[in-house]
Protein backbone atom coordinates (compact mmCIF):
# COMPACT_ATOMS: atom_id res chain seq x y z
CA UNK A 1 0.00 0.00 0.00
CA UNK A 2 1.00 3.63 -0.48
CA UNK A 3 -0.18 5.05 2.81
CA UNK A 4 2.17 5.81 5.68
CA UNK A 5 -0.27 4.80 8.39
CA UNK A 6 -1.54 1.70 10.11
CA UNK A 7 -4.96 0.23 9.50
CA UNK A 8 -7.78 2.33 10.88
CA UNK A 9 -9.35 0.99 14.08
CA UNK A 10 -12.82 -0.56 13.86
CA UNK A 11 -15.75 1.81 14.04
CA UNK A 12 -17.36 0.12 17.03
CA UNK A 13 -16.06 -1.43 20.23
CA UNK A 14 -17.60 -3.99 22.53
CA UNK A 15 -17.99 -2.99 26.16
CA UNK A 16 -19.81 -4.85 28.90
CA UNK A 17 -23.42 -5.31 27.83
CA UNK A 18 -22.78 -4.99 24.10
CA UNK A 19 -21.78 -2.72 21.28
CA UNK A 20 -21.54 1.00 21.63
CA UNK A 21 -20.54 3.72 19.21
CA UNK A 22 -16.84 4.29 18.83
CA UNK A 23 -15.58 7.73 19.94
CA UNK A 24 -14.60 8.31 16.31
CA UNK A 25 -18.25 8.99 15.47
CA UNK A 26 -18.42 11.67 18.16
CA UNK A 27 -15.18 13.19 16.87
CA UNK A 28 -16.60 13.31 13.36
CA UNK A 29 -19.68 15.05 14.73
CA UNK A 30 -17.45 17.60 16.45
CA UNK A 31 -15.52 18.23 13.23
CA UNK A 32 -18.71 18.69 11.21
CA UNK A 33 -20.14 20.94 13.90
CA UNK A 34 -17.05 23.16 13.79
CA UNK A 35 -17.19 23.19 10.00
CA UNK A 36 -20.87 24.18 10.00
CA UNK A 37 -20.31 26.84 12.68
CA UNK A 38 -17.45 28.36 10.69
CA UNK A 39 -19.34 28.49 7.44
CA UNK A 40 -22.61 29.69 8.99
CA UNK A 41 -20.78 32.48 10.82
CA UNK A 42 -19.09 33.44 7.56
CA UNK A 43 -22.49 33.51 5.87
CA UNK A 44 -23.88 35.72 8.63
CA UNK A 45 -21.07 38.23 8.17
CA UNK A 46 -21.52 38.14 4.41
CA UNK A 47 -25.30 38.61 4.73
CA UNK A 48 -24.88 41.60 7.04
CA UNK A 49 -22.40 43.16 4.61
CA UNK A 50 -24.69 42.51 1.66
CA UNK A 51 -27.76 44.01 3.30
CA UNK A 52 -25.75 47.03 4.46
CA UNK A 53 -24.72 47.71 0.86
CA UNK A 54 -28.14 47.10 -0.71
CA UNK A 55 -27.52 43.56 -2.02
CA UNK A 56 -29.32 40.28 -1.44
CA UNK A 57 -26.93 37.66 -0.02
CA UNK A 58 -28.56 34.61 -1.65
CA UNK A 59 -28.43 36.30 -5.05
CA UNK A 60 -24.73 37.01 -4.59
CA UNK A 61 -24.06 33.44 -3.48
CA UNK A 62 -26.21 31.72 -6.08
CA UNK A 63 -25.84 33.87 -9.19
CA UNK A 64 -22.32 35.32 -9.23
CA UNK A 65 -19.88 35.02 -12.12
CA UNK A 66 -19.41 31.34 -13.12
CA UNK A 67 -22.60 30.37 -11.29
CA UNK A 68 -24.65 32.03 -14.02
CA UNK A 69 -22.95 29.95 -16.69
CA UNK A 70 -23.67 26.74 -14.77
CA UNK A 71 -27.31 27.74 -14.29
CA UNK A 72 -27.62 28.42 -18.01
CA UNK A 73 -26.23 24.99 -18.86
CA UNK A 74 -28.55 23.35 -16.34
CA UNK A 75 -31.57 25.09 -17.86
CA UNK A 76 -30.76 25.04 -21.58
CA UNK A 77 -27.77 22.79 -22.22
CA UNK A 78 -24.60 23.89 -23.98
CA UNK A 79 -25.92 26.72 -26.16
CA UNK A 80 -24.31 29.99 -25.03
CA UNK A 81 -21.38 31.81 -26.66
CA UNK A 82 -20.35 35.44 -26.14
CA UNK A 83 -18.15 37.13 -28.78
CA UNK A 84 -16.42 39.99 -26.96
CA UNK A 85 -13.38 40.52 -29.22
CA UNK A 86 -11.98 38.67 -32.24
CA UNK A 87 -9.75 36.56 -29.99
CA UNK A 88 -11.96 36.61 -26.89
CA UNK A 89 -14.91 34.24 -27.16
CA UNK A 90 -16.64 32.98 -24.04
CA UNK A 91 -18.27 29.59 -24.66
CA UNK A 92 -20.11 27.56 -22.06
CA UNK A 93 -18.24 24.51 -23.38
CA UNK A 94 -15.44 25.55 -20.99
CA UNK A 95 -17.59 24.37 -18.06
CA UNK A 96 -17.68 20.68 -17.19
CA UNK A 97 -21.09 18.97 -17.03
CA UNK A 98 -21.48 17.24 -13.66
CA UNK A 99 -22.46 20.26 -11.56
CA UNK A 100 -25.12 21.59 -13.97
CA UNK A 101 -26.43 18.04 -14.32
CA UNK A 102 -26.87 17.84 -10.54
CA UNK A 103 -28.63 21.23 -10.54
CA UNK A 104 -30.94 20.02 -13.31
CA UNK A 105 -31.73 16.87 -11.32
CA UNK A 106 -32.60 18.88 -8.20
CA UNK A 107 -34.82 21.35 -10.08
CA UNK A 108 -36.59 18.44 -11.78
CA UNK A 109 -37.27 16.58 -8.54
CA UNK A 110 -38.03 19.59 -6.31
CA UNK A 111 -39.73 23.00 -6.61
CA UNK A 112 -36.42 24.80 -6.03
CA UNK A 113 -35.17 27.43 -8.47
CA UNK A 114 -31.88 26.93 -10.30
CA UNK A 115 -29.84 29.13 -7.97
CA UNK A 116 -31.36 27.54 -4.86
CA UNK A 117 -30.65 24.10 -6.30
CA UNK A 118 -27.06 25.13 -7.02
CA UNK A 119 -26.58 26.26 -3.44
CA UNK A 120 -28.13 23.06 -2.11
CA UNK A 121 -25.77 20.95 -4.24
CA UNK A 122 -22.74 23.00 -3.19
CA UNK A 123 -23.57 23.04 0.52
CA UNK A 124 -24.30 19.31 0.53
CA UNK A 125 -21.08 18.60 -1.35
CA UNK A 126 -19.11 20.76 1.11
CA UNK A 127 -20.43 18.67 4.01
CA UNK A 128 -19.61 15.42 2.19
CA UNK A 129 -16.15 16.79 1.43
CA UNK A 130 -15.62 17.67 5.09
CA UNK A 131 -16.50 14.07 6.04
CA UNK A 132 -14.05 12.74 3.47
CA UNK A 133 -11.29 15.08 4.60
CA UNK A 134 -11.87 13.99 8.19
CA UNK A 135 -11.83 10.28 7.30
CA UNK A 136 -8.60 10.59 5.34
CA UNK A 137 -6.77 12.64 7.96
CA UNK A 138 -8.01 10.45 10.82
CA UNK A 139 -6.58 7.40 9.08
CA UNK A 140 -3.20 9.07 8.62
CA UNK A 141 -2.77 11.14 11.79
CA UNK A 142 -5.64 10.53 14.19
CA UNK A 143 -8.90 12.21 15.10
CA UNK A 144 -7.46 15.41 16.58
CA UNK A 145 -5.52 16.26 13.43
CA UNK A 146 -8.54 15.32 11.32
CA UNK A 147 -10.74 17.75 13.25
CA UNK A 148 -8.14 20.49 12.96
CA UNK A 149 -7.81 19.88 9.22
CA UNK A 150 -11.55 20.21 8.64
CA UNK A 151 -11.62 23.42 10.68
CA UNK A 152 -8.66 24.93 8.84
CA UNK A 153 -10.25 24.10 5.48
CA UNK A 154 -13.42 25.88 6.60
CA UNK A 155 -11.41 28.95 7.66
CA UNK A 156 -9.27 29.49 4.57
CA UNK A 157 -9.33 33.16 3.47
CA UNK A 158 -11.23 32.18 0.32
CA UNK A 159 -13.43 29.46 1.86
CA UNK A 160 -16.50 31.59 1.12
CA UNK A 161 -16.47 29.74 -2.21
CA UNK A 162 -17.65 26.65 -0.29
CA UNK A 163 -20.89 28.54 0.38
CA UNK A 164 -21.42 29.65 -3.23
CA UNK A 165 -22.95 27.94 -6.26
CA UNK A 166 -19.52 26.85 -7.49
CA UNK A 167 -17.97 23.51 -8.35
CA UNK A 168 -15.07 23.36 -5.88
CA UNK A 169 -17.10 21.65 -3.11
CA UNK A 170 -18.21 18.96 -5.57
CA UNK A 171 -14.67 18.31 -6.78
CA UNK A 172 -13.33 18.22 -3.23
CA UNK A 173 -15.99 15.73 -2.12
CA UNK A 174 -15.14 13.26 -4.88
CA UNK A 175 -11.40 13.87 -4.44
CA UNK A 176 -11.36 13.31 -0.67
CA UNK A 177 -13.28 10.06 -0.84
CA UNK A 178 -11.35 8.82 -3.89
CA UNK A 179 -8.07 9.42 -2.08
CA UNK A 180 -9.45 7.71 1.01
CA UNK A 181 -10.44 4.73 -1.16
CA UNK A 182 -6.89 4.57 -2.52
CA UNK A 183 -5.39 4.57 0.97
CA UNK A 184 -7.72 1.75 2.02
CA UNK A 185 -7.20 -0.33 -1.13
CA UNK A 186 -10.72 0.11 -2.54
CA UNK A 187 -9.61 0.54 -6.13
CA UNK A 188 -13.01 0.32 -7.84
CA UNK A 189 -14.34 3.08 -5.62
CA UNK A 190 -11.19 5.11 -6.13
CA UNK A 191 -11.44 4.89 -9.91
CA UNK A 192 -15.17 5.57 -10.04
CA UNK A 193 -14.95 8.62 -7.79
CA UNK A 194 -11.95 9.90 -9.74
CA UNK A 195 -13.95 9.60 -12.97
CA UNK A 196 -16.76 11.65 -11.41
CA UNK A 197 -14.25 14.23 -10.16
CA UNK A 198 -13.00 14.51 -13.74
CA UNK A 199 -16.53 15.46 -14.84
CA UNK A 200 -16.74 18.23 -12.23
CA UNK A 201 -13.92 20.61 -13.14
CA UNK A 202 -11.02 20.98 -15.62
CA UNK A 203 -8.49 20.42 -12.83
CA UNK A 204 -10.40 17.33 -11.71
CA UNK A 205 -7.90 15.21 -13.61
CA UNK A 206 -5.64 15.72 -10.58
CA UNK A 207 -7.66 13.01 -8.83
CA UNK A 208 -7.17 10.61 -11.74
CA UNK A 209 -3.45 11.38 -11.73
CA UNK A 210 -3.27 10.49 -8.04
CA UNK A 211 -5.16 7.23 -8.53
CA UNK A 212 -3.03 6.26 -11.53
CA UNK A 213 0.22 7.05 -9.70
CA UNK A 214 -0.83 5.02 -6.66
CA UNK A 215 -2.06 2.16 -8.86
CA UNK A 216 1.19 2.12 -10.84
CA UNK A 217 3.21 1.97 -7.63
CA UNK A 218 1.03 -0.85 -6.27
CA UNK A 219 1.22 -2.83 -9.52
CA UNK A 220 5.02 -2.42 -9.58
CA UNK A 221 5.23 -3.57 -5.95
CA UNK A 222 3.07 -6.63 -6.57
CA UNK A 223 4.91 -7.65 -9.74
CA UNK A 224 8.25 -7.23 -7.99
CA UNK A 225 7.03 -9.67 -5.34
CA UNK A 226 5.71 -12.03 -8.07
CA UNK A 227 2.16 -11.58 -6.80
CA UNK A 228 -1.01 -11.36 -8.84
CA UNK A 229 -2.49 -7.95 -9.61
CA UNK A 230 -6.22 -7.98 -8.86
CA UNK A 231 -8.87 -7.16 -11.45
CA UNK A 232 -10.21 -4.41 -9.21
CA UNK A 233 -6.83 -2.66 -9.28
CA UNK A 234 -6.63 -2.74 -13.08
CA UNK A 235 -10.25 -1.69 -13.43
CA UNK A 236 -9.99 1.15 -10.93
CA UNK A 237 -6.93 2.52 -12.71
CA UNK A 238 -8.70 2.29 -16.07
CA UNK A 239 -11.82 4.07 -14.78
CA UNK A 240 -10.01 6.99 -13.15
CA UNK A 241 -9.33 9.22 -16.22
CA UNK A 242 -12.52 8.38 -18.13
CA UNK A 243 -14.71 11.26 -16.90
CA UNK A 244 -12.25 14.03 -17.72
CA UNK A 245 -11.16 12.45 -21.01
CA UNK A 246 -14.74 11.82 -22.13
CA UNK A 247 -15.77 15.46 -21.78
CA UNK A 248 -12.59 16.84 -23.37
CA UNK A 249 -13.04 14.51 -26.34
CA UNK A 250 -16.76 15.33 -26.61
CA UNK A 251 -16.00 19.05 -26.81
CA UNK A 252 -13.24 18.33 -29.32
CA UNK A 253 -15.66 16.33 -31.46
CA UNK A 254 -18.25 19.10 -31.27
CA UNK A 255 -15.65 21.71 -32.26
CA UNK A 256 -14.22 19.61 -35.08
CA UNK A 257 -10.84 19.15 -33.41
CA UNK A 258 -10.94 15.98 -31.32
CA UNK A 259 -7.77 16.50 -29.29
CA UNK A 260 -7.44 20.27 -29.36
CA UNK A 261 -10.99 21.58 -29.40
CA UNK A 262 -11.47 21.91 -25.65
CA UNK A 263 -8.10 23.61 -25.17
CA UNK A 264 -8.99 26.09 -27.91
CA UNK A 265 -12.16 26.93 -25.98
CA UNK A 266 -10.03 27.58 -22.90
CA UNK A 267 -7.55 29.68 -24.91
CA UNK A 268 -10.39 31.89 -26.15
CA UNK A 269 -11.34 32.46 -22.51
CA UNK A 270 -7.79 33.65 -21.89
CA UNK A 271 -6.79 30.48 -20.01
CA UNK A 272 -3.86 28.41 -21.19
CA UNK A 273 -0.93 26.55 -19.68
CA UNK A 274 2.24 28.58 -20.27
CA UNK A 275 4.46 27.10 -17.53
CA UNK A 276 3.87 30.08 -15.28
CA UNK A 277 5.09 32.88 -17.57
CA UNK A 278 1.78 34.74 -17.33
CA UNK A 279 1.65 34.34 -13.55
CA UNK A 280 5.19 35.66 -13.18
CA UNK A 281 4.41 38.68 -15.35
CA UNK A 282 1.34 39.48 -13.29
CA UNK A 283 3.23 39.00 -10.01
CA UNK A 284 5.87 41.44 -11.27
CA UNK A 285 3.11 43.91 -12.11
CA UNK A 286 1.73 43.60 -8.58
CA UNK A 287 5.09 44.11 -6.93
CA UNK A 288 6.02 47.13 -9.06
CA UNK A 289 2.68 48.85 -9.64
CA UNK A 290 0.18 47.38 -7.18
CA UNK A 291 -3.47 46.64 -7.84
CA UNK A 292 -6.73 45.98 -6.02
CA UNK A 293 -6.45 44.12 -2.72
CA UNK A 294 -7.79 40.85 -4.15
CA UNK A 295 -4.74 40.44 -6.40
CA UNK A 296 -1.93 40.72 -3.82
CA UNK A 297 -4.02 38.56 -1.51
CA UNK A 298 -4.19 35.93 -4.25
CA UNK A 299 -0.42 36.16 -4.64
CA UNK A 300 0.09 35.61 -0.91
CA UNK A 301 -2.24 32.59 -0.90
CA UNK A 302 -0.49 30.99 -3.87
CA UNK A 303 2.94 31.60 -2.31
CA UNK A 304 1.71 30.04 0.95
CA UNK A 305 0.48 27.02 -1.01
CA UNK A 306 3.94 26.50 -2.50
CA UNK A 307 5.50 26.64 0.98
CA UNK A 308 2.92 24.21 2.37
CA UNK A 309 3.60 21.78 -0.46
CA UNK A 310 7.28 21.84 0.47
CA UNK A 311 6.29 21.00 4.06
CA UNK A 312 4.04 18.21 2.80
CA UNK A 313 6.98 16.76 0.89
CA UNK A 314 9.20 17.06 3.97
CA UNK A 315 6.56 15.20 6.00
CA UNK A 316 6.73 12.34 3.46
CA UNK A 317 2.99 12.36 2.85
CA UNK A 318 1.51 9.39 0.99
CA UNK A 319 2.13 9.32 -2.76
CA UNK A 320 -1.48 9.92 -3.90
CA UNK A 321 -1.75 13.06 -1.73
CA UNK A 322 1.51 14.41 -3.11
CA UNK A 323 0.47 13.77 -6.70
CA UNK A 324 -3.02 15.19 -6.23
CA UNK A 325 -1.90 18.42 -4.58
CA UNK A 326 1.12 18.70 -6.88
CA UNK A 327 -1.05 18.60 -10.00
CA UNK A 328 -3.49 21.15 -8.58
CA UNK A 329 -0.59 23.43 -7.66
CA UNK A 330 1.02 22.97 -11.08
CA UNK A 331 -2.22 23.92 -12.85
CA UNK A 332 -2.67 27.00 -10.66
CA UNK A 333 0.94 28.15 -11.06
CA UNK A 334 1.39 27.22 -14.70
CA UNK A 335 -1.90 28.55 -16.04
CA UNK A 336 -2.25 32.10 -17.31
CA UNK A 337 -5.32 34.31 -17.00
CA UNK A 338 -7.72 35.03 -14.13
CA UNK A 339 -5.00 35.43 -11.50
CA UNK A 340 -7.62 36.32 -8.90
CA UNK A 341 -9.15 32.85 -9.34
CA UNK A 342 -6.02 30.91 -8.43
CA UNK A 343 -6.89 30.64 -4.71
CA UNK A 344 -10.23 29.12 -5.72
CA UNK A 345 -8.46 26.62 -7.95
CA UNK A 346 -6.40 25.57 -4.91
CA UNK A 347 -9.39 25.23 -2.57
CA UNK A 348 -9.68 21.45 -3.25
CA UNK A 349 -5.98 21.02 -2.33
CA UNK A 350 -6.84 20.32 1.31
CA UNK A 351 -3.81 18.03 1.93
CA UNK A 352 -1.67 21.18 1.86
CA UNK A 353 -3.16 22.02 5.26
CA UNK A 354 -2.01 18.78 6.92
CA UNK A 355 1.28 20.25 8.26
CA UNK A 356 -0.66 23.20 9.71
CA UNK A 357 -3.27 20.90 11.25
CA UNK A 358 -0.59 18.83 12.96
CA UNK A 359 1.12 21.99 14.23
CA UNK A 360 -2.20 23.36 15.51
CA UNK A 361 -2.88 20.17 17.46
CA UNK A 362 0.58 20.27 19.04
CA UNK A 363 0.04 23.93 19.98
CA UNK A 364 -3.42 23.21 21.41
CA UNK A 365 -2.00 20.50 23.66
CA UNK A 366 0.93 22.59 24.88
CA UNK A 367 -0.57 26.10 24.88
CA UNK A 368 -4.36 26.02 24.42
CA UNK A 369 -4.77 29.80 24.49
CA UNK A 370 -2.22 30.23 21.71
CA UNK A 371 -4.18 27.85 19.52
CA UNK A 372 -7.40 29.70 20.35
CA UNK A 373 -5.87 33.00 19.28
CA UNK A 374 -4.63 31.47 16.02
CA UNK A 375 -8.04 30.02 15.18
CA UNK A 376 -9.74 33.28 16.10
CA UNK A 377 -7.40 35.26 13.83
CA UNK A 378 -7.98 32.83 10.95
CA UNK A 379 -11.73 33.07 11.47
CA UNK A 380 -11.68 36.87 11.46
CA UNK A 381 -9.65 36.94 8.24
CA UNK A 382 -11.84 34.32 6.57
CA UNK A 383 -15.14 36.00 7.43
CA UNK A 384 -14.01 39.53 6.57
CA UNK A 385 -12.20 38.59 3.37
CA UNK A 386 -15.06 36.35 2.24
CA UNK A 387 -17.55 39.19 2.60
CA UNK A 388 -15.14 41.51 0.77
CA UNK A 389 -14.69 39.05 -2.11
CA UNK A 390 -18.38 38.46 -2.73
CA UNK A 391 -19.93 41.81 -1.85
CA UNK A 392 -17.29 44.51 -2.33
CA UNK A 393 -14.51 43.41 -4.67
CA UNK A 394 -16.65 43.03 -7.82
CA UNK A 395 -13.96 40.74 -9.23
CA UNK A 396 -14.53 37.38 -10.94
CA UNK A 397 -13.84 34.55 -8.54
Amino acid sequence: MTQASTLAPPSVTRSGSGLRAHPRAAALGTALGLFAAARLTGLAVLAATAWATGHHPLTLLGRSWDSRWYLGIAAHGYTRTLHLEPDVVFSDLAFFPLYPALIRAVTTLTPLSGSAAGLLVSWTAAAVAACGIYALAARLHGRAVATALVLLWALLPHSVVLSMAYTEPVLTAFAAWSLYAVLTGRWLWAGTLAALAGLARPNGFAVAAAVLAAAAYEIWRLLKQHRKVSHSLWTGAALAPLGWAAYVLWVGHRRGDLLGGYFEVQRQWGSRFDFGRGSLRFARHLLLQGDRFVFPMALVIVAAAVLLYALLLADRAPLPLLVYTGVLLLVALGGSGFFESKPRFLLPAFPLLLPLARALVRTARARPWHATVVVGALAGLSFAYGAYLVVVANTPL
